[in-house]
């Protein structure tokens, strides 16, 4: 595998990814009781955007130069200074390991599963800079952080002791159609060991054709309710590198796609698109 997180970090993708998950584990955190964050492709958790070129600076670059008015946007931009007043650095950017411990009390616990050596390594690095906060810091949430493949580790983990958990699925997606399958068996396999689970899949819009086939493909596995959200800044038919990001949500907490329709527009043009941008939000299945 030659992908790495951090070539694309703070990219359009990222940003829409991102806010997606705190809004799901802000919905989460509605009830008292504990869940498990279970994080299957966790990347390295950290990242410095500088000298990352055109990709950062047209996500989360342009991100930050808007006035937010969605509570999860300003939420989103709110934790990103936070961080990077702490680690005194403009360039720096959480990935998802880093925000969801942010939002995790210390009731939850998380697994963070990543696949590449030294990305895990330096993501134990991460989590543990993260956890050493000063007296004043609240207690953090439980968090182990595991090398392998997390589709596989996924198996073991659920169901979880805690009865609620949100899964977050971002793979590589180098083969696609192989890996548009591989994703779709582990959450059905996932779905029928623990059934109200809340499934994250992120996945490219790279050629639209290819995503419906998919999205059918996954309904048919799938029988559950499963949100889409897609943010497209090309033709969503064209073989541009990546002209959009997408999520299928499964199992949507109460209110997440009523919600989504206020932010998604919002964030859509923040980040400064063209005539052929777009968003969506729709059930793919009720």
């Amino acid at each position: 595998m030659r992908y790495r997180h951090s070539f694309h970090a703070g990219n359009f993708a990222d940003v829409h990814k991102h806010v997606t998950l705190l809004a799901l584990l802000a919905a989460l955190k509605r009830k008292e009781k504990g869940f498990l964050y279970f994080d299957t492709h966790a990347g390295r958790g950290a990242y410095d955007t500088s000298g990352r070129g055109a990709e950062a600076a047209a996500g989360i670059g342009r991100f930050l130069e808007s006035a937010p008015g969605a509570p999860e946007l300003r939420h989103y931009a709110h934790l990103l200074g936070r961080l990077r007043a702490a680690r005194a650095s403009r360039a720096f950017y959480p990935g998802s390991p880093l925000i969801a411990l942010e939002e995790l009390r210390p009731q939850d616990r998380a697994v963070l599963v990543e696949w590449q050596g030294a990305e895990a390594q330096a993501l134990r690095a991460a989590v543990g800079e993260s956890a050493a906060g000063g007296p004043s810091q609240p207690a953090r949430p439980r968090a182990h952080v595991a090398q392998g493949d997390g589709l596989k580790l996924l198996r073991a983990a659920l169901p979880p002791p805690e009865r609620r958990a949100l899964i977050f699925i971002d793979p590589p997606f180098e083969e696609r159609r192989a890996e548009f399958a591989r994703v779709t068996a582990a959450v059905a396999d996932g779905l029928r060991r623990f059934a109200t689970g809340v499934f994250a899949l992120w996945y490219p819009i790279k050629e639209q054709r290819v995503t419906q086939g998919w999205h059918a493909d996954f309904a048919r596995a799938v029988a559950l309710p499963t949100l889409v959200s897609e943010l497209w800044l090309y033709p969503r038919d064209s073989r541009v590198a990546l002209n959009g990001s997408g999520l299928l949500v499964v199992n949507p907490p109460w209110q997440t796609a009523e919600r989504m329709r206020a932010w998604l527009p919002e964030l859509a043009a923040a980040l400064g698109p063209g005539p052929s941008a777009g968003t969506e939000v729709r059930m793919l299945s009720q």
